[in-house]
């Protein structure tokens, strides 16, 4: 049964990756995969669960006073009580986190606050504007996600440069400078929030050693692609003044300044109580909930115009939610039937290098998604103790191995347009062509993703050594 499991778990891999020309939305792909792995891992449980848990299968049983009970009674209690229980556990407060960290955004966004920011960009200058679009998006995704900033900065784009293809080779820069900029932040990619959730890093680590790394990876495709840009863009057209909004800009700075205060709350909120991210995310976002009602009940608008949060949470991504939800509950298959334990053992016996281990995973990340990815390498290597030594030390918590795989998995992905969430949204907003971005990008983020890379192992090599 487990190469099976294997093979249904390669055969949901290629559905997801080749969402586009199979057009079948992976989301519905990742949930049928996990719902049918969890199916077939019950079915097959009396050949599996003595062979790769026997001591937690007997520990269960004595507990549970199921003795008399038939094997296969024992196992399917097993995997109903134990495995599907503790799993649901962990993926559960990684979705809770997304949900409470997308519905704050959506909140900024439905209520203009990212105007606050935008309104400010006004050089016409292309190099000008191309490196201040880049810092701000590199910012902006490591406070927010990599996916709603690219969403606001393209938006932005659209009023700033009118040319197709000038747009195009600005857009190609946000998606690297988006991935970048998630890739050293807790709460900026999926994949760090993942690894951060689970205590795999913590905050000072992640932008103490990867923040720099990310910031090469921005900067080497950027000196590209300036010289392709000269002169300066035509005037832009100036917006009616007395448009009507619903907030004004004293509003819209403070529901700005709110929202991104409690997305900013929660790593200061676990390093101070040691609970976990997503009771954070939901203080915050309970804290938005309540001033956003008090600030329409004194409004008194009309409420088919009002944006109170209970209509707000409706348009969050469900269908993400449901993606992230099937494709962890897979890999936990995976982990909980020792397939990961055997594939994390032939690594360490053939690779034994987590630098190399990781940087394949990042190549891996701009073909299928690093979601599963960083989930499956999570699965296969356990946290150490902080007293491990040798090769087990990469391990333990903000170890290399950690650390650099949330370099690889985030900036990786920047090397092919279908590799990055940031990508994909640039493809179906500017229409971009997978072999436009090929031939232009690919190459130059490669390169930037090598750069950090390296300057992370030099890190990791001599200024690691030196601080511990």
């Amino acid at each position: 049964m487990l190469p099976f499991l294997i093979l249904l778990f390669v055969v949901g891999y290629l559905g997801i990756a080749l969402e586009h020309p199979i057009k079948i939305d992976k989301s519905a792909t990742a949930l049928l995969l996990g719902m049918l792995m969890w199916v077939a891992y019950a079915l097959a449980s009396v050949s599996i669960i003595p062979a790769v848990n026997p001591g937690a299968l007997a520990a269960y049983v004595n507990d549970a006073g199921l003795a008399a009970a038939s094997l296969h009674e024992q196992c399917l209690q097993y995997i109903l009580n134990v495995d599907i229980v503790e799993h649901l556990g962990d993926i559960t407060q990684t979705l809770f986190f997304l949900i409470g960290a997308m519905t704050i955004v959506e909140l900024i966004d439905v209520h203009e606050g990212f105007t606050v920011l935008t309104d400010h960009i006004t050089t016409r200058r292309k190099r000008t504007l191309l490196m201040v679009i880049c810092g701000v998006t590199f910012i902006l995704s490591a406070v927010l996600d990599n996916l709603t900033t690219t969403i606001v900065m393209l938006m932005l784009l659209r009023k700033l440069v009118f040319r197709r293809s000038e747009r195009w080779l600005f857009a190609g820069m946000i998606i690297i400078a988006a991935n970048t900029g998630g890739a050293w932040s807790p709460i900026g990619d999926v994949t760090t929030i993942m690894l951060w959730v689970k205590g795999n890093v913590t905050t000072q680590a992640l932008i103490s050693f990867v923040l720099v790394p990310s910031l090469v990876a921005l900067i080497v495709p950027m000196l590209f692609v300036l010289p392709k840009l000269k002169g300066d863009l035509p005037p832009m057209q100036k917006q009616d003044p007395n448009k009507p909004s619903l907030t004004t800009l004293n509003e819209r700075k403070l529901i700005l300044i709110l929202g991104v205060a409690g997305l900013l709350f929660v790593p200061l909120f676990k390093s101070v109580t040691h609970l976990p991210p997503f009771v954070g995310i939901l203080l915050s976002l309970g804290v938005l909930w309540v001033f956003t009602e008090i600030f329409y009940n004194r409004k008194k608008l009309e409420q088919s115009k009002e944006h109170r949060l209970s209509r707000v949470i409706k348009r969050i991504d469900m269908s993400t939610i449901l993606f992230f939800f099937g494709i962890l509950m897979a890999v936990a298959v995976l982990q909980s039937t020792g397939i990961l334990a055997t594939a994390a053992g032939w690594l360490d016996f053939k690779v034994h290098n987590v630098y190399i281990i990781s940087s394949l995973l990042g190549v891996m990340s701009s073909i299928v998604d690093n979601v599963p990815l960083v989930a499956a390498a999570m699965g296969m290597y356990p946290i150490e103790p902080a007293t491990a030594t040798g090769y087990a030390a990469n391990f333990v918590v903000d170890g290399t191995f950690w650390e650099f795989l949330s370099y690889c998995a985030g900036v990786g992905g920047s090397i092919l347009i279908i590799g990055s969430a940031a990508g994909v949204i640039a493809m179906g907003i500017e229409k971009i062509p997978f072999g436009w971005y090929l031939r232009k990008f690919s190459l130059i983020a490669f390169l930037g993703y090598a750069a950090g890379a390296l300057v992370y192992v030099v890190e990791s090599v001599f200024l690691k050594s030196y601080i511990m």
